[in-house]
C-alpha cells in the first residue's frame, strides 16, 4: 500500500509541475532557480530519453501502455518479490504513467528541470531512472548472492 501512496504522490507533483510551467511559462523560457546550478527551462519532448525516437507519439504511447499493462497483468507476482524489486517497479510506472498522460493529452511531454549540461527533463523522468537504478541494483545483488 505504501507503494500506492507514493506512486500516487510522484504522479500528482509530476503532473502538477509540468500545469506549473506550461501555464507559467512560455516556450523556451528559463529562469534560474539555482544559479548556474539548475534552471527552470520550459521546452516540449517530442522524443523519450534524450530526444530518442522524437515525433514517434504512438510508438511511445504504445510502450507506455504496454508497460502500464504487463504491470498489472503482474500485479500479483510483483507483489512477491523483494522490497527493491517493488519499489523499483513503483517508481519506474510512476514515471511511465506521468509521461504517458503527457503524450495522450499533448503528443509530447513537458520537460523543465535544466542543469545546462545535461538534457531538460521532468519529475516523471528522474522516478524512471530511479526505478530502473533501484532494478538493476537489485539484479547485481542477486547476482552476487548466487
Amino acid at each position: 500500500m505504501k507503494q500506492l501512496a507514493v506512486g500516487l504522490v510522484i504522479l500528482f507533483l509530476d503532473q502538477f509541475s509540468k500545469l506549473y510551467i506550461s501555464t507559467n511559462f512560455v516556450e523556451g523560457e528559463s529562469i534560474p532557480l539555482i544559479k548556474s546550478v539548475i534552471y527552470l527551462t520550459y521546452v516540449n519532448n517530442p522524443g523519450a530519453a534524450f530526444g530518442l525516437f522524437a515525433y514517434k507519439r504512438w510508438l511511445l504511447i504504445l510502450v507506455g501502455v504496454g508497460a502500464l499493462v504487463a504491470t498489472w497483468i503482474f500485479r500479483h507476482q510483483i507483489a512477491k518479490q523483494s522490497k527493491l524489486t517493488r519499489w523499483g517497479i513503483t517508481l519506474a510506472i510512476s514515471g511511465a504513467f506521468g509521461n504517458l498522460i503527457d503524450r495522450l493529452r499533448l503528443g509530447k511531454v513537458i520537460d523543465f528541470i535544466d542543469l545546462r549540461f545535461w538534457p531538460i527533463f521532468n519529475i516523471a523522468d528522474i522516478a524512471i531512472v530511479c526505478g530502473i537504478a533501484l532494478l538493476f541494483w537489485e539484479v547485481l545483488r542477486d547476482g552476487r548472492k548466487a
